[in-house]
């Protein structure tokens, strides 16, 4: 079962190049971050017609999340637990069917946080610590499962190619590094850093200045497998040569291979 993470940065601007992709790379599920679309406006029939369910959790011009896959979907949930009145469209989830397990694959998008110190700062503080809660469900119930998704989290210097000119950003702030450490402590396995241990890997990088031509980038997206589903992975690799390409987002997709 081949599941990836895309923050496609825009499903209008960005559809030719999410096709192309996915006809390239053939993921069995994809979850999409940022389609900044309301869910009637969801192009589904680009994706039906390849063969994928579609299912999307949207919101006009901000933040929506979506996941498509080639294999059954049952009980799917939109919006994560614990706050009535968040009204951002940032957590999807789903149970999906593979050839021997059940997986529940969960996407998100957590909030950028800037300006910090600020209100957006202080949402994404506790969005994580509601994060941390349903991650702990998922452990509980000790089953496959995963959380993928654009983290806005630098989790360690070397996890950008410039650490010093983030170091006052909402996504390298100490206090947002510790919010994601106790999420991964609980007993996750983070499943890039599980099979490449090297600096220079990135997934997201700026549309200013050059920074894709100088690979000046950062590593904000990632897959969280409890220990169950870490058993079963087989590879995680990130694409990063699709950044290059014509009207690209500023992030890559990031899978994971699961023997499910």
């Amino acid at each position: 079962m081949k599941i990836a993470s895309f923050n496609i940065n825009g499903i209008k601007a960005r559809a030719g190049a999410l096709t192309d992709w996915l006809d390239e790379a053939e993921p069995d599920v994809a979850v999409l971050q940022e389609i900044k679309s309301i869910d009637e406006n969801f192009p589904r029939e680009l994706f039906e017609e390849r063969g994928y369910q579609v299912e999307t959790h949207g919101q006009k011009s901000f933040n929506g999340v979506a996941i498509l896959s080639k294999l059954p979907l049952e009980d799917v949930t939109r919006g994560l637990p614990g706050d009535d009145d968040d009204e951002q469209a940032r957590w999807i989830e789903a149970t999906v069917m593979g050839d021997h397990t059940a997986v529940r694959i969960c996407g998100l998008y957590l909030p950028n946080g800037n300006p910090a110190p600020g209100p957006k700062y202080d949402y994404k503080l506790a969005w994580m610590e509601r994060l941390k809660a349903r991650a702990e469900a998922l452990l509980e119930a000790e089953e496959p499962a995963l959380m993928a998704g654009d983290y806005n989290i630098i989790p360690q210097d070397e996890d950008a190619k410039r650490p010093e000119a983030w170091a006052k950003d909402a996504l390298a702030l100490p206090d947002s590094r510790a919010a994601f450490r106790r999420v991964v402590n609980l007993g996750f396995t983070e499943a890039f850093r599980a099979r490449v241990q090297s600096p220079g890997h990135y997934t997201f990088w700026d549309y200013q200045a050059g920074a894709w031509n100088k690979d000046d980038g950062i590593r904000i997206d990632h897959v969280l497998l409890t220990p169950q589903a870490a058993d079963l992975m087989t590879d995680c690799q990130i694409d990063k040569e699709i950044r290059g390409r014509e009207k690209p987002s500023d992030h890559v997709p990031i899978w994971v291979n699961l023997d499910a």
